[in-house]
């Protein structure tokens, strides 16, 4: 099986560098399972091209594991398409072969190994055992151009049916350690199987490799039960933890089953992102940010011409980054996120200037002698003409069956508010500060005890308006509406 993988950046050798495989020499690695040669049938300034060719050894096959040939047939491992095919043998090699460029690293160019190249990987052979469409929908989503070739088979032959092979091409403009990584494990999904048994260390990989991408991929759970051969309490563990952060604000307890068949958080974000559209704010920010999911939409919505992730955590603004993908972006809209890492109970002068703000489940991690500042913060040094603000419902937790009596439902939330709670703190907090504040459920509205989650609107008032959302105000009022 042959992979190749193709730059005309300039130096395009430096491609070498990279992968840490010097373009003059033909380098051979051996594996469990056969060998593994890197070479590089092109190598100029302009253009520069690196392979990996997989020698299988079909006696090992035979002898060796007896998961490495396909199922069904007592010749199976005699005559099959593993020596041949892109699968997981070639995720390995990958690994074993490219491990640095994978991890994203490089010594010589250690700027280059963070920055999106024009990337064309090439594998001569793929099993798609799910045909062109399912091929298109696991690495279009990622960014990348495909053009898949088929290999037919005998037509004389009815039984046989449709060809699953295909030659395939990616491009893109991506960073190399993000094209090994979906390669990594976006081949094996498509082949549908594994040449190895299926352990807990696979969903360790899996989250591993995925942490920046797989959560928000439209084709999530086929991947990750594909990739886990359809064992059912790892896909169930993998699927958890995928959606650890889709369920904040719910309750951690696995016992717990929230009465929401739309995701809490999914509802939230809807939410939020709502408002902030509203009275056409341009310029907005998401403060505690965390891993990007609003910051992702708001970079591709055209209205909003800058975009300001802050989040106190270094890890969480690296992920955020590697979601939104904004090499992905057209160009037009690359320059319109900005990330910074930053205390919210700090005075920042980054911060004002914007015409709303976002504050998604933030508040409840802070300790209380904490929102003093973060009141400064926000509503004083800030001020941005609108804030869009959640937090937990405390009166709700009782709907959570399996939620003690006086738990949080996280265990890095400081406090829970009920309504009147946060009533008490949003009104105190307007009027100290030239604001109006206006109320709103998120999630399903329970006639008794509310909704799960609480948000507060915050609009400026008083003579400091101007910019995008006042003048969308003055505009209304002289159409009459």
């Amino acid at each position: 099986m042959l992979l190749t993988i193709t730059t005309g950046y300039d130096p395009a050798t430096d491609l070498g560098y990279l992968l840490h495989k010097h373009p003059a020499r033909l380098q051979t690695f051996p594996l469990s399972f056969g060998k593994a040669h890197v070479f590089y049938p092109e190598a100029s300034q302009e253009r520069c091209t690196a392979a990996l060719l997989l020698e299988v050894d079909p006696v090992e096959l035979a002898r060796g594991n007896r998961h490495a040939f396909s199922k069904g047939s007592s010749l199976a491992q005699y005559v099959n398409d593993r020596p041949y095919t892109a699968n997981s043998f070639l995720s390995v090699a990958i690994s074993r072969v490219f491990g640095t460029a994978l991890a994203g690293r490089s010594k010589e160019r250690p700027e280059l190994a963070g920055q999106p190249l024009p990337l064309e990987a090439e594998l001569s052979v793929v099993a798609c055992r799910g045909g062109e469409d399912f091929l298109r929908e696991l690495f279009e989503p990622l960014g990348y151009e495909v053009e898949a070739e088929g290999f037919p088979l005998d037509a004389s032959i009815p039984e046989w049916g449709a060809s699953p092979y295909y030659k395939v091409r990616l491009r893109g403009r991506v960073r190399l350690s993000d094209l090994l990584t979906h390669l990594y494990v976006l081949v094996p999904v498509l082949d549908n199987e594994k040449h190895y048994w299926i352990g807990e260390e696979e969903v360790e990989k899996l989250i591993h490799k995925g942490e920046s991408w797989l959560d928000m991929h439209p084709q999530k759970q086929k991947i990750v039960h594909r990739y886990l051969q359809y064992r059912k309490s790892l896909t169930r563990s993998a699927m958890a933890r995928l959606t650890e952060e889709e369920t904040e604000g719910e309750p951690e307890s696995e016992n717990i089953d929230p009465p929401e068949k739309v995701p809490l958080n999914r509802q939230r974000l809807d939410a939020v992102f709502d408002e902030l559209k509203k009275d056409g704010a341009v310029r907005v920010m998401d403060l505690g940010c965390g891993e990007g999911r609003l910051l992702k939409r708001l970079v591709r919505d055209k209205q909003f011409q800058e975009v300001l992730g802050v989040d106190v955590s270094p890890r969480a603004l690296e992920i955020a980054e590697r979601r939104v993908g904004v090499d992905r972006l057209p160009l037009a809209r690359q320059g319109v996120l900005r990330l910074l890492q930053g205390s919210l109970v700090y005075r920042d002068e980054r911060l004002t200037g914007f015409d709303a703000a976002a504050v998604v489940e933030v508040i409840e991690h802070l300790e209380p002698f904490q929102l003093h500042a973060f009141e400064k913060v926000l509503f004083g040094v800030a001020r941005p003409q609108k804030v869009v603000l959640t937090t937990p419902n405390a009166d709700y937790n009782v709907r959570f069956d399996g939620l003690p009596a006086g738990k949080f439902r996280h265990s890095d939330h400081r406090f829970e508010w009920t309504r009147s709670q946060f009533r008490k703190w949003g009104d105190r907090t307007a009027a100290a500060h030239g604001y109006s504040v206006r109320y709103l459920p998120v999630g399903e509205l329970d006639p008794e005890v509310g909704s799960p989650t609480q948000m507060a609107v915050f609009i400026k008032e008083g003579p400091e308006k101007k910019g995008a959302l006042s003048e969308k105000h003055n505009e209304g009022k002289r159409g009459g509406g």
